[in-house]
């Protein structure tokens, strides 16, 4: 039987610990005892785990767990995406969804066209962001759980040094798709695994003036082809696409 895998907040080399209202589900709602077994993420690092104590206490409640022997755990596709900020629904489905598919960062930006009133509440709601990738790392077994960055301005993300292979997607571009803008990043990273940042537009598309800001500083534009896509089904479509060259 696969075993539950946990994310703990706290640890040091032969404990780790669960708190608040994951430890309360936990002890409340699958009635955790001492002596039960898990999987536990602590630090990046997967390990099988037994219960050693269970502490309900409301907002501090706690389970801890001794850490009894290390697992192989799959690492995080080296890709960040950068998210104009859309329809909250349809962008935490999409934040959900590429956590499963394995996505290291999420960076959400305000673009052009990013609605006002999306544009102002974003920043109220990272949190919850948060929490949905921490879930869906959770669900999906993962090692580690995305970061998710607090929004900015596009221009300023635009413009900030990376060292990542930077594409973005472009409905005008013709001649370059997203899977040959990876191929050639993999060939040029030799033995290396490259650092991807895909920048994925709002409803209606990037304006001409960030197109131009794109360019400027050094993102190649590429394409997922001829058909129109939601932005939720760009990201996961772009994600699908990375990990089939990557994994």
């Amino acid at each position: 039987m696969t075993r539950r895998r946990w994310i703990a907040e706290h640890w040091d080399e032969a404990t780790a610990t669960l708190a608040g209202a994951q430890a309360e589900h936990l002890a409340r709602v699958l009635r955790a005892r001492p002596g039960m077994e898990a999987d536990v993420v602590a630090g990046g690092r997967v390990f099988h785990a037994q219960i050693a104590a269970v502490t309900l206490a409301g907002e501090k409640s706690e389970v801890r767990f001794n850490l009894t022997a290390e697992l192989l755990a799959d690492p995080a596709l080296p890709v960040t995406l950068v998210m104009a900020i859309y329809k909250f629904d349809r962008m935490e489905w999409a934040i959900e969804k590429a956590t499963e598919l394995g996505v290291a960062a999420v960076a959400p930006v305000v673009a052009r066209r990013t609605e006002k009133h999306l544009a102002q509440g974003a920043g109220k709601r990272v949190e919850r962001w948060r929490r949905i990738a921490h879930e869906a790392s959770q669900q999906a077994r993962r090692s580690d759980v995305p970061l998710i960055h607090d929004p900015v301005a596009l221009s300023t993300h635009v413009r900030t040094a990376s060292a990542a292979t930077r594409i973005v997607l472009a409905e005008q571009e013709r001649t370059t798709t997203l899977r040959h803008a990876a191929e050639e990043a993999i060939d040029a990273a030799n033995e290396e695994m490259p650092a991807l940042e895909i920048a994925i537009g709002p409803e209606g598309g990037w304006a001409p003036a960030e197109e131009a800001l794109f360019d400027a500083n050094g993102w190649r534009a590429a394409s997922l082809g001829p058909r129109i896509l939601r932005a939720e089904t760009a990201a996961i479509a772009a994600l699908a696409v990375v990990a089939s060259l990557l994994e």
